[in-house]
């Protein structure tokens, strides 16, 4: 029998998911300068663990309100304990990461998600690799390289534990969105999926915590706005609309929008950290739209069918 989820599945990103994921990146972009601005008032881990605490109440919330039923039996345990625990150990890479090295460093690293999605679903989910999708997502990194090289080849204001940690985040991310594409998450409310990952994200965090230093290291208002922001916005609202779009949309194609997050993070820097955008910034994003273009364009027989 079709599931209703798999009736409203999509072969290729169209229209609305793409204009829906160039507001979820650029939202994405602006929560690494977030997270870099609440670390002024509370450790990486401590940031983790709140926003994924604050954030699942949220869920939870809107699930009562809603009448979605989450408890229900329906074969998700062991996947989504999965998820849940890489989702942990992919964000407490990325905050850990963020604090040791650059925003512009960290973005970069973090979003070589694509290429993992792709080499992992091209053997997993039958989302076969060809030219034309390898050559958009190698001109979209050409982009982002084109921004980044002089930081990333002078290694200016970053560690090597920084960048390791930030590349971990990349590979755990594309990892977490196979598995959700390969298990019955598939077909699971957005909603639950992701409280499978924000319970998982509050546990890895906690079992860190008594290891990373004081939670708190100053109660101000621009770092507890910081986290607040990350915990009800980027939290609990668009991570909910990006994993119902993994359930209707291919993950290759969604995943290669993730390279606009270090564009709009470097931008958003610009205006709210006073770092002055360069002419990388803006070839980069015409790289990247044009990688995005070719990545997404439907196949011949698509349009004629």
């Amino acid at each position: 029998m079709t599931t209703a989820t798999e009736m409203g599945r999509r072969d290729a990103v169209d229209m609305a998911a793409a204009t829906i994921m160039v507001g979820l990146t650029f939202s994405w972009g602006l929560n690494y300068v977030a997270a870099k601005v609440s670390y002024a008032g509370y450790d990486p881990v401590f940031v983790s663990i709140a926003r994924s605490i604050l954030g699942g109440l949220c869920v939870l919330g809107w699930c009562r309100l809603r009448g979605i039923k989450l408890f229900r039996p329906d074969g998700t345990l062991v996947a989504g304990v999965v998820v849940g625990v890489l989702f942990g150990v992919e964000f407490l890479c990325l905050y850990i990461g963020l604090e040791y090295t650059t925003v512009a460093r960290n973005t970069l690293l973090v979003n070589t998600m694509p290429f993992w999605v792709l080499i992992g679903s091209h053997f997993l989910l039958g989302e076969r690799i060809n030219a034309r999708k390898l050559g958009g997502l190698v001109l979209a990194f050409c982009g982002l390289a084109a921004v980044f090289s002089e930081g990333i080849v002078g290694g200016n204001n970053a560690t090597l534990t920084g960048d390791l940690l930030s590349l971990g985040s990349g590979i755990l991310w594309a990892m977490t969105s196979i598995v959700i594409k390969r298990s019955k998450l598939v077909d699971t409310s957005a909603e639950k999926l992701l409280l499978y990952q924000l319970a998982g994200a509050a546990v890895v965090g906690l079992l860190v915590m008594p290891f990373a230093g004081a939670p708190i290291r100053a109660v101000t208002a621009l770092p507890t706005l910081a986290l607040l922001f990350q915990s009800f916005y980027i939290v609990a609202f668009t991570y909910v609309l990006w994993f119902w779009l993994l359930t209707r949309y291919p993950a290759a194609g969604l995943s290669s929008f993730a390279f606009l997050s270090p564009a709009f993070g470097v931008l958003c820097g610009a205006v709210l950290l006073g770092e002055p955008p360069t002419v990388r910034i803006f070839l980069a994003l015409g790289l990247v739209a044009a990688g995005l273009i070719i990545v997404n364009r439907p196949a011949r027989k698509q349009i004629l069918g």
